[in-house]
């Protein structure tokens, strides 16, 4: 017996004493397996050539093929975000900007603005503005002298509020909406030809990555502004980059409910157009609803019904530019319905301003999609 035992070992390790090789020893611990067996060696399992996977393994398999599958789909969906939030952003030229006015500033032929500040007229050009306190807007000034400033401050400190030159809002609600209409109701009367309405923010990626101009650049906008155009068009978005905003998918807008319609316009110049009240005065008027609203019996014009459309869609982000007529063509009553709108809707400031953002094209004459 410790003869055959030692002719197993002998033939386990070999004639010099070292462990067989990995074939040789497959080959041995395969005799006489039935197919699909296991062998091990040194520790590790290994399947006979030729013979089924078995059934964890082909389990294993298909679990690794399902994750690697998820991955990919999961790399897809980034992408596709990466290159819309790159797109909205302008993230390639606002680069490329970057980069030529650090290391090649003669390639930007950016326009410059008057070193002095100039004499405008009551009837030039106004910029309205809405700012924290604790917001430095001085480049407005400093960068555009030309332009008249209306800079609103949203949360006035008691000391800003005994100062009679401070331009300050009813309430920080909105957001740059109640500056904004502040201004209108305020100043109806003695509008100036162009008022442009921009938030305060000079520049930059993050912060005014809305503005279409290299380098994110507010100064350079209203700089370039064709205030020629702003009077023919009545209207001027000040962003032209469709997304986000005017793309199909962004079209069913979720904030711009009936019901919301219903409430701002109710009682304006532009009823809701299944209200009574404007129903009423098409069908006396014209003898067929929706004809449009016609005159009353003074020959004074009725009000002009607008039903809420299916689609509303426009460049985000509150940043545009309206000629005095195109503003006058609503009564200030319109404004101040629209501004106590604000004040009073149950919907945050977040909120009610998003609401503003989507109907300051509707409210100053233009298409629901623009």
């Amino acid at each position: 017996m410790a003869a055959s035992a030692a002719n197993n070992f002998n033939g386990l390790v070999g004639i010099a004493g070292s462990p067989p090789s990995l074939n040789e020893s497959l080959r041995q611990s395969n005799v006489q397996r039935p197919r699909g067996s296991i062998s091990t060696v040194w520790g590790h399992q290994y399947f006979a050539l030729g013979q089924t996977p078995s059934l964890t393994m082909k389990c294993g398999l298909r679990f690794a093929f399902s994750i690697a599958c998820l991955i990919l789909i999961f790399l897809w969906f980034l992408k596709q975000h990466v290159e819309d939030i790159l797109d909205q952003y302008s993230g390639g030229s606002y680069f490329v900007d970057s980069f030529n006015a650090h290391f090649h500033p003669e390639t930007l032929n950016f326009p410059q603005g008057s070193t002095t500040a100039q004499n405008v007229e009551a009837g030039d050009k106004i910029i309205v503005m809405a700012k924290l306190e604790e917001e430095d807007t001085d480049w407005v000034q400093e960068e555009l002298p030309d332009w008249q400033r209306a800079i609103y401050i949203v949360n006035p400190s008691p000391q800003t509020l005994k100062d009679p030159q401070a331009l300050t809002t009813p309430a920080n609600k909105g957001h740059e909406s109640m500056a904004y209409l502040s201004y209108i109701v305020d100043n109806y009367d003695k509008l100036p030809r162009t008022v442009a309405f921009l938030h305060s923010h000079r520049s930059g990626l993050l912060q005014a990555w809305h503005v279409d101009a290299p380098l994110h650049n507010n100064v350079l906008a209203m700089r370039m502004l064709q205030l020629d155009y702003v009077q023919r068009s009545g209207y001027v978005n000040l962003r032209c980059k469709w997304n986000p905003g005017c793309k199909k998918e962004h079209r069913i807008n979720t904030h711009v409910t009936q019901e919301v319609w219903e409430e701002i316009f109710w009682g304006t110049s532009t009823p809701p157009r299944n209200s009574s009240s404007s129903a009423t005065a098409w069908t006396t008027t014209t003898g067929e609803e929706g004809a449009g609203a016609g005159d009353d019996d003074n020959n004074n014009p009725l009000p002009q019904g607008m039903e809420k459309p299916k689609e509303v869609a426009a460049a985000c982000c509150a940043q545009f530019a309206v000629s005095r007529d195109q503003i006058r063509k609503r009564p200030v009553e319109d404004y101040i319905h629209f501004r106590d709108w604000i004040l009073q809707t149950k919907k945050s400031d977040a909120s009610s301003g998003r609401v503003m953002e989507y109907l300051w094209h509707i409210v100053f004459g233009k298409d629901a999609v623009l």
